[in-house]
């Protein structure tokens, strides 16, 4: 992905925020310049990996398959410094635009519908080979417990949301629309807690065609010390 590209998504995601009122932490509208004349105060906001976080999963097709995320709040396992038992992000799912299907060994996810067009979620378990399992999918939508059939896709409409269980394979895109996404989950951990089915790597290959203007999540030890 191009720098330049990251900057006009962030740039966007930043102004459908405000569209959807829900402005977000101060530190996400930050320079690189802001993140070096900070102290080690915001030491939480590097070890916990807030922030922004663009991808297009390796597939060189950000409109297709690709995602927008900033990480609000976050904790890391077994570490006293940060005990948060909770993550919370909002994603920025343009239409038609898929996260590709994956799930998480460990952790436990509701995927909330804040507003915008629908958000259409595809469902499978995993098998003990991380295949897709034919087996009926458990599914818990706003306290509505009921059983869907493997790949079954729910559409959820602004304020629904669906309870994601370990080891529940998803995919998702916003239909009709854009959407601001929700995720109130368990500690979330990138770097070796996703599982994703058929996608070259969670992370981009990031061509420096212009100055960066906002860090990735990712990014801050290549980039300052805080």
């Amino acid at each position: 992905m191009k720098r330049s590209f990251i900057n006009q998504m962030i740039t966007e995601a930043l102004a459908f925020s405000e569209k959807m009122k829900f402005p977000l932490p101060p530190f996400f509208h930050w320079t690189v310049e802001d993140w070096r004349n900070v102290g080690s105060e915001y030491a939480e906001i590097r070890d916990c990996m807030l922030g922004w976080d663009v991808t297009d999963f390796g597939t060189g097709d950000f409109y297709h398959t690709g995602l927008v995320a900033a990480t609000i709040r976050n904790g890391v396992a077994g570490q006293d410094a940060y005990r948060k038992p909770y993550c919370e992000k909002a994603l920025f799912v343009k239409e038609g635009q898929v996260t590709p299907m994956h799930f998480h060994a460990v952790k436990m996810e509701d995927i909330i519908n804040r507003g915008g067009a629908d958000l259409v979620i595809e469902l499978y378990l995993a098998d003990d080979r991380d295949q897709l399992s034919a087996n009926p999918v458990p599914v818990n939508v706003d306290g509505r417990r009921f059983s869907a059939d493997a790949g079954t896709l729910l559409r959820l409409k602004p304020g629904e949301s669906i309870t994601l269980y370990p080891r529940q394979y998803h995919a998702f895109w916003a239909a009709n629309g854009d959407a601001l996404i929700g995720e109130v989950s368990t500690v979330n951990d990138d770097t070796a807690d996703n599982h994703f089915f058929e996608v070259p790597q969670r992370f981009p290959e990031i061509t420096e065609d212009e100055v960066k203007k906002y860090l990735l999540c990712n990014e801050y030890g290549r980039n300052l010390t805080i």
